[in-house]
């Protein structure tokens, strides 16, 4: 494991549970799936790039879901 993919995926972990507790006491669903994947697909991406890019998308998710 490379110190990059190290790295970026203690930060999306961290703001994943920043999300989840955010989701949690606000009730919001898109929120919490949100940050419940952002602490899960860092053990999945095989290389640095998908891990940024999953992690922008999921990032951007509960703002692009809300009305």
């Amino acid at each position: 494991m490379s110190t990059a993919v190290l790295i970026w995926s203690s930060l999306f972990s961290a703001i994943g549970l920043g999300y989840v507790i955010y989701g949690k006491r606000q009730r919001k669903g898109t929120a919490l799936l949100s940050g419940a994947l952002l602490c899960i697909y860092p053990y999945f991406a095989p290389n640095v790039y998908l891990l940024v890019a999953l992690g922008v998308g999921l990032l951007a998710l509960p703002f692009a879901t809300e009305y």
